[in-house]
């Protein structure tokens, strides 16, 4: 009789003895977990190096665009009003207020009118709709009888932050009643005592008189159109954005 051998097909380890195989499991599942802790580690120092790498190019990016030409954005206050302005009815006429808003009427201290500087804007062109008209500081009831009125502390024209300027849709020569037939991409010149502006139109939204957000500062040189809408019913605001055209 033939002596007996290992089994064909049977590994080396199933020959070992029960202790050498727990010890050999217990070896790999060590080398396994250590294996396992060093590719996430590795993960989360690759995570972390990419958000410090963002975060360092956003601030390089912050710092270039502050170190661009052109003058400093104009400070600009915490928004006072809390109706936009453009209103067809003087502040008097309550009752010709819609209803949900008579509330947010009240009467307010008249801002100072400052004198004009050289950047301060003096005539807006608007080739689409024929607009050309002289623009004057300040946006309340008895300025905006002179023309276009800009916003007081807003942005000066060609500065960084949000210029904001208002004017009538029907009373006092209507100088924005063809305000929403601009088109994306049309033409808006602003000029100063120094030199014209030009602006494309962006946006055209229609918002409540209560949104004055769209009044607040931005970090990019833009000008905001404001007017009533629709025409002669005056319940709600048209306000058209344009960035600058460089």
């Amino acid at each position: 009789m033939e002596p007996l051998g290992e089994q064909p097909g049977k590994s080396g380890r199933e020959s070992l003895p029960e202790q050498e195989r727990r010890r050999w499991s217990l070896a790999r599942l060590r080398d396994s977990a250590l294996l396992i802790l060093e590719v996430a580690a590795l993960v989360g120092l690759v995570v972390v190096l990419a958000g410090s790498l963002a975060k360092l190019r956003f601030l390089n990016e912050e710092v270039a665009q502050a170190r661009e030409g052109g003058p400093p954005p104009t400070p600009t206050p915490l928004i006072q009003v809390t109706v936009l302005p453009g209103s067809s009815s003087p502040p008097s006429q309550v009752s010709n207020i819609p209803a949900p808003y008579r509330d947010l009427v009240q009467p307010l201290a008249p801002v100072p009118i400052p004198t004009p500087g050289p950047q301060a804007a003096t005539r807006i062109v608007i080739p689409a709709i024929d607009v050309d008209a002289p623009v004057v500081e300040g946006d309340d009831w008895e300025q905006l009888k002179k023309g276009v009125g800009h916003h007081i502390n807003s942005a000066n024209p060609g500065e960084r932050g949000n210029c904001v300027l208002s004017g009538h849709n029907d009373v006092f020569g209507e100088v924005f009643r063809r305000l929403e037939d601009l088109e994306l991409e049309d033409e808006v010149i602003v000029y100063t005592g120094v030199q014209p502006y030009r602006y494309v139109v962006k946006t055209k939204r229609i918002v409540e008189p209560t949104d004055v957000s769209v009044m607040y500062p931005t970090t990019k040189p833009v000008l905001t159109l404001i007017t009533c809408y629709p025409y002669l019913i005056d319940t709600h605001r048209l306000v058209v954005v344009a960035e600058l055209s460089e």
